[in-house]
């Protein structure tokens, strides 16, 4: 039985220590090398300070020194955190003053830009600098003996509506479970070459960092400089015969609709993995009959849980305008779908999903009111303590006994496979930046847009919008339409209405 997941690590390093760990554009590292770099700089975390489960930040673009920092992190015994180098400084500064991490890990380019933002008490590490020589593995475990597999392996930040985004906390059990559950069912095969595509700071990237310890699989960094190039992101993928990749589908989308796949050919790409918002299904259509080698596994879940707790294999032909189903539970995990009343429904009948399993975040660091509100008693058991989380989505259970997503409930949205809380940008617009009297932020599911309903004395242009709004959130959270409205509709409560404003959007003049 594994407690923390280096564990998979050591394994990996006594089978193949020579196979190559990570790919970097021109550089390459072994799993030897990585294995040493990283505990090189987990004895320099110990050096300065003897902590256990405490959270530990990274500041660095994602590189072979990122990895190397995440797997130094968890061999000293503490909890990753990844935070984005290009977000703006005010939304970095609120996450670091919520976590308070011990450590903060970075490099000379980027410390200039973070040191400014973070405690007197948090001491920065360095890579630029000259490190001591790395400690044994037989130490460092030993080390780690006295932890148990319910501790937080990493801390994943996540949009809140008070403008303070929340820190949620991941344990190594829940990744186990995760990981030793893909391997069995999906058939993670040995030394996948993954397409590595997503941020440090999204979940998908912590499980390909568990592919490689696990399974000896090769992360191929793809650089968010291609983001706006996906012919060269393919190209990528051709050259280095990637075998794997779990993409969010808005990249795969714009692949599909510049035809991109009769033009590259990707014949060693086996396994294509989506997760993080709706895939349309004529655009997945395409790639399935491009790669018609491949298996397509569609994968839901919020950050809430465990990387996923659905999945659905699609081994059959599905209809332009049917929606992908999200499947079935992953194993030791149960959704639950509630009506109003808390009471499972039926076949057909639309309701809040739930989960309840080993999947389940601790919950969220420093946060026991938001913890408490969304970890919640299962309604279902009256007999002894059960927690669930309750996920805001809608769904419902087809004829074939597949769940089908159907939408939101709140204002909680999936956009660019970022979980985005409405209410943060929303809080930032009008009371941090004061831009406007009093607006209101909703999301257009079909043309995947996030728009902002504003009162105003006087009409702000689009350019001033984005502008200021930049300086305070990253590029995804920004409005892309801004309308101009006399008065808010309202509801009984004295509430905006949001259903019937997303009702009125398309009568709206755009400014």
């Amino acid at each position: 039985m594994k407690i923390n997941l280096i564990e998979y690590f050591v394994e990996i390093l006594a089978k193949d220590s020579e196979r190559i760990a990570v790919i970097e554009g021109d550089k390459k590292i072994s799993f030897h090398q990585l294995d040493e770099m990283a505990r090189t700089i987990a004895t320099k975390i110990l050096s300065l300070k003897d902590i256990k489960n405490k959270p530990i930040a990274l500041f660095l673009p994602k590189s072979i020194a990122s990895v190397a920092s995440d797997i130094a992190i968890t061999y000293s015994g503490n909890t990753y955190m990844n935070l984005d180098v290009k977000t703006p400084s005010f939304r970095i500064k609120n996450i670091i003053e919520l976590i308070e991490p011990e450590i903060l890990i970075t490099d000379s380019k980027h410390s200039q830009f973070v040191v400014d933002l973070i405690s007197p008490k948090t001491i920065v590490i360095n890579l630029d600098e000259e490190l001591e020589e790395a400690l044994d593995t037989r130490s460092l475990l030993n080390r780690l003996s006295s932890l148990i597999d319910t501790d937080p392996y990493c801390i994943i930040n996540t949009s809140g509506s008070t403008g303070t985004p929340k820190g949620v906390v991941l344990c190594h059990r829940s990744f186990f479970d995760f990981t030793e559950w893909s391997i069995d069912t999906l058939k993670i095969g040995d030394a996948e070459i993954i397409g590595s595509l997503s941020p440090l700071v999204f979940d998908i990237y912590s499980h390909e960092l568990c592919m490689l310890m696990a399974k000896g699989s090769t992360m191929v960094l793809i650089p968010d400089s291609l983001a706006a190039f996906p012919a060269a992101i393919l190209q990528m993928l051709q050259k280095h015969k990637v075998t794997f990749i779990f993409w969010v589908p808005t990249i795969m989308v714009n692949i599909a609709n510049m035809d991109l796949l009769s033009k590259i050919e990707l014949p060693d790409l086996q396994t294509i993995w989506f997760a993080g918002e709706v895939f349309p299904t004529k655009q997945f259509n395409y790639w399935k009959k491009s790669l018609s080698h491949g298996k397509f596994v569609n994968l839901y879940g919020p950050i809430e849980i465990t990387l996923d707790c659905t999945y659905y294999i699609v081994d059959r032909e599905i209809a332009d305008d049917e929606p992908i189903p999200i499947g079935y539970p992953c194993r030791n995990t149960e959704i639950l779908i509630l009506n109003e009343k808390d009471e499972s429904t039926q076949e057909g009948e639309e309701g809040e999903m739930c989960v309840r399993g080993s999947s389940l975040a601790l919950g969220y660091y420093n946060n026991p009111e938001k913890t408490s509100s969304a970890f919640v008693q299962n309604p279902l058991n009256k007999s002894y303590p059960e927690f669930i989380y309750r996920t805001g989505d809608i769904a419902y259970v087809n004829n074939r006994g597949e769940i089908v997503f159907k939408g939101r409930k709140d204002s909680l949205i999936k956009h660019l496979g970022y979980r985005i809380e409405l209410g943060e940008i929303e809080h930032v617009i009008v009371n941090t930046l004061k831009l406007v009297s009093n607006g209101c932020v909703i999301y257009q599911q079909q043309s995947k847009e996030i728009v902002l309903v504003y009162e105003n004395e006087a009409e702000v242009f689009p350019a001033d919008f984005r502008k200021k709004i930049g300086q305070v959130l990253p590029k995804y959270m920004i409005p892309t339409k801004y309308i101009k409205v006399e008065k808010m509709p309202m509801n009984a409560n004295g509430k905006i209405d949001r259903l019937k404003l997303n009702k009125e959007i398309n009568s709206i003049k755009i400014t």
